[in-house]
């Protein structure tokens, strides 16, 4: 298997399938659907919904139509959380992927609302998986894991740490745990949603979870990293944001070649631990493997 190949072709197929459940631009309110799609629209690697059918095969899923409600509805998530971040009163960023941000282009009321709306909306689409699958009891289950993930235990509850942070002396625990729900919350609900719709026991969720966790950290990690050695080209965002924003991180308490070695030894704890388990998928171990390396 070429790797990059699939990449590729796996990217091809999730932008497809989140096209087909963006909403249409049409009516009085138009400029927020517009405003909802130019921020999905706007690229990036699709990790998360790439994590959910990938997990979602790796326990012999076959059912892709029941997943793709929820692949659509977490880059949804991930979408609006990066479009709020961008905000002048969070991260105040007007590029993102290469590209002017969200609130760059519609102004910050309707940047406000667009997240607002891709919120929302990844519920709705998400719920479209009751009509595709057999098993609505697995359906309210991942929903379950979405809502929890996304929330002030998860996501939010990462990100409100994370603003309270700046100018702030910080722990590496503390950083840690910004990082395991600000990041790996939703890389977590990813591969939990795969594993569930698939049928997997709750030991093996359990498995897949703190495999996640550990996934999320490595890949918070090297976001660091390259925020240091990277370039704005490169990201398609600028550098040296922490720097900017006054926000002590990873790197910044262990040092630059001791966070790389940290990021390629919480990804191989996280391949391992996978590889423990009744499943079989080459593709998601060489994903995991090529976060390490990344370069954007």
């Amino acid at each position: 298997m070429e790797f990059n190949k699939e990449l590729k072709s796996r990217v091809e197929d999730i932008e497809k399938v989140i096209q087909t459940f963006l909403p249409k631009e049409e009516n009085h309110q138009r400029i927020i659907m517009e405003a909802m799609n130019y921020s999905v629209l706007a690229g990036g690697k699709r990790l998360r919904p790439m994590f959910i059918r990938e997990t979602y095969q790796f326990f012999g899923g076959d059912n892709f139509s029941t997943v793709e409600p929820f692949m659509a509805a977490m880059e949804m998530i991930h979408t609006y959380s990066l479009v709020h971040d961008d905000l002048p009163a969070m991260d105040n960023d007007e590029y993102r992927r290469g590209r002017k941000t969200t609130h760059a282009v519609y102004g910050e009321a309707m940047g406000i609302l667009a997240g607002d709306a891709l919120l929302n909306y990844a519920f709705e689409t998400a719920c479209k998986a009751f009509d595709r699958s057999d098993d609505t009891y697995l359906v309210a289950e991942a929903l379950k894991v979405m809502s929890k993930k996304a929330g002030i235990y998860g996501m939010i509850g990462g990100q409100v740490v994370d603003v309270l942070s700046t100018d702030a002396e910080l722990t590496l625990d503390k950083i840690e745990f910004i990082h395991r729900l600000k990041t790996s919350a939703l890389i977590e609900a990813s591969m939990m949603i795969g594993a569930i719709l698939a049928g997997a026991s709750k030991q093996e969720i359990n498995v897949i979870e703190k495999a996640a966790g550990l996934i999320g950290f490595a890949f918070q990690i090297q976001d660091d990293v390259l925020d240091v050695i990277s370039t704005k080209e490169v990201l398609g965002k600028p550098t040296h944001s922490d720097e900017k924003n006054n926000k002590m991180t990873y790197v910044t308490l262990v040092g630059l070649e001791q966070a790389k070695l940290d990021v390629e030894k919480y990804s191989k704890e996280a391949i391992a631990l996978i590889q423990g388990l009744h499943g079989n998928n080459e593709f998601l171990d060489e994903l995991i493997s090529d976060l390490i390396d990344r370069k954007k």
